[in-house]
């Protein structure tokens, strides 16, 4: 798993999520935009995190991540999550170099 340079701050962070809150896109293959790094935190129960060599690849990766625990999605890496236990709960901070126009300006973690 990757590891988020050092010159890199928590610029935007998620909400917590549950399975009565979660975004769809959460649950289906997405991506973060060069450049920004997403930071999964599990909190509470167990989550999979499932890594693709590309967006209509195979799976080259299965993590579980469980409460109290992380894992570094890297930029532009396609993946997705599922939910393990009922109780699972967690949140993404993103990352981006701190001089960057991502940080600057706040934008969004995905590409428009």
């Amino acid at each position: 798993m990757s590891s988020i340079p050092n010159d890199f701050i928590n610029y935007k962070s998620t909400p917590v999520f549950t399975q009565g809150n979660i975004p769809k896109m959460f649950l289906h293959l997405h991506n973060t935009k060069s450049g920004v790094y997403g930071k999964i935190i599990v909190t509470k129960g167990q989550l999979k995190f499932y890594g693709f060599a590309e967006r209509r690849g195979d799976i080259e990766q299965e993590i579980i991540i469980n409460a109290e625990q992380s894992a570094i999605s890297p930029p532009e890496y396609w993946h997705k999550v599922e939910f393990l236990t009922d109780d699972t709960e967690f949140h993404v901070d993103f990352y981006a170099q701190k001089d960057s126009e991502i940080v600057k300006k706040n934008l969004s973690e995905r590409n428009d």
